[in-house]
């Protein structure tokens, strides 16, 4: 079902650990508050990979559908029921191949930071696949924020 690639990653102490097999179902950098708040960074970088294609192991403790571990406060994985979230910064080996190919919520990017070059831009959320809707803000501070 997936190829031999298999990527491992860690929380900051190495309580937690995972792995996705295969590649990528996408590449991106977000800049929403959400993602701001939750890594204490003027963005994110991650990849996601199908549901299936992730594994961890460890205690984990979560907010909403982020989950981090309890020691360390390391971000782990944003996981629902058909995707896994996976923060580049956690990945074991750096620096990775993975290439943004997109980026989210640049009307709060900072004023500093420049498009990343080749890659498709959205003033928020990106429009979901197969569909010509967009789907929801990520949370209600985003929509508060943007009004």
């Amino acid at each position: 079902m997936f190829d031999t690639i298999r990527r491992t990653g860690s929380c900051l102490c190495g309580g937690v650990q995972f792995s996705v097999r295969g590649p990528p179902l996408r590449i991106g950098l977000c800049h929403c508050k959400d993602c701001r708040k939750a890594g204490g960074s003027a963005y994110s970088a991650f990849a996601i990979w199908p549901r299936e294609a992730f594994e961890k192991t460890g205690l984990v403790s979560s907010y909403g559908m982020r989950s981090f571990c309890p020691t360390c406060g390391g971000r782990v994985a944003r996981v629902d029921d058909n995707e896994a979230e996976v923060m580049i910064g956690s990945l074991d080996v750096a620096p990775t191949d993975l290439v943004p190919e997109y980026e989210l919520w640049t009307a709060r990017r900072e004023t500093w930071l420049h498009a990343l070059p080749g890659t498709e831009q959205f003033e928020r959320d990106r429009p979901a696949a197969n569909s010509a809707e967009v789907p929801a803000p990520r949370s209600l501070s985003d929509v508060d924020a943007a009004a």
